[in-house]
């Protein structure tokens, strides 16, 4: 696969052909969430489930036959694990023909949560429809892709630092990681928020994520902190597939941080 041309490719999918997910295409999904891993080693329990025999549905989902869920328990670092997880999914499942979105709000989450078998303790943060693109939008979901302006992003540089926050970095400036760093711009996030920044050191990039009120639940979960596992995914798989070394590692280097920012992980470039 052509990770970032995926990256780039992929749209959320709102409105589907009403056709059922193909049990080939159903077998390679479920092989691919089975052998998959997360960095932090969190488990998350997946279920594909049948939307009729369960009676699953979203009122922004038009013809979805099928729905995939993921469920993790409420350990430190379970929504970057969630996010990294759920996204690798994502992006497979583009890769195969197969449509998706995430969806952590409009959906029935009771009879979602049944049907996943959610235990006491955990947490089902998203859920996603799997399927095949129709050939038109509903104008429903035009009307949401324009509200978020989904195919909107921040420019490179308002995201991407050299040495600290206060030099930016170009595109034409970050060498061997530029594309790794443009995956990371292109990635998808609750209402299109796009919370990463980074910081670009001497053989090293440390993640942050830049705060927005109201994604905090009651319970504490971070839904933005799910937005920078996805971020973290795009930055390892492109990574990956160009051959650079990295070494994933949560150590906080110290960099002074604007008001509202956390910083999330870091990745060690080798040589």
């Amino acid at each position: 696969m052509d990770i970032l041309s995926i990256i780039k490719e992929r749209r959320s999918v709102r409105t589907f052909d009403g056709r059922a997910l193909l049990p080939e295409d159903k077998a390679k999904i479920e092989n691919y969430i089975n052998s998959g891993k997360n960095p932090y080693m969190i488990n998350v329990g997946w279920s594909i489930l049948d939307a009729k025999e369960n009676r699953l549905a979203s009122p922004v989902i038009v013809g979805a036959e099928t729905y995939i869920t993921g469920k993790v328990s409420p350990v430190p670092h379970a929504e970057e694990a969630f996010g990294w997880a759920f996204e690798s999914m994502v992006i497979f499942a583009w890769s195969i023909g197969v449509g998706t979105t995430w969806i952590a709000g409009t959906m029935d989450r009771a009879a979602f949560e049944k049907a996943s078998a959610l235990a006491r303790g955990e947490t089902m943060p998203c859920v996603s429809p799997l399927g095949y693109a129709a050939k038109k939008m509903s104008f429903r979901e035009m009307m949401m892709r324009k509200g978020v302006k989904a195919d909107s992003r921040y420019p490179f540089e308002s995201l991407f630092f050299k040495d600290g926050f206060g030099t930016p970095l170009f595109y034409e400036e970050a060498g061997d990681i530029k594309d790794a760093l443009e995956a990371v711009r292109r990635a998808p996030s609750a209402v299109n928020k796009q919370p990463w920044r980074a910081v670009i050191t001497d053989g090293a990039v440390h993640f942050y994520e830049k705060k927005s009120g109201g994604y905090v639940s009651a319970s504490g979960w971070d839904l933005q902190k799910v937005d920078m596992g996805i971020a973290l995914a795009h930055f390892d798989m492109v990574t990956k597939e160009a051959g650079i070394g990295t070494e994933f590692l949560i150590r906080d280097p110290g960099i002074r941080m604007p008001e509202g920012t956390e910083y999330i992980a870091s990745f060690i470039l080798a040589g």
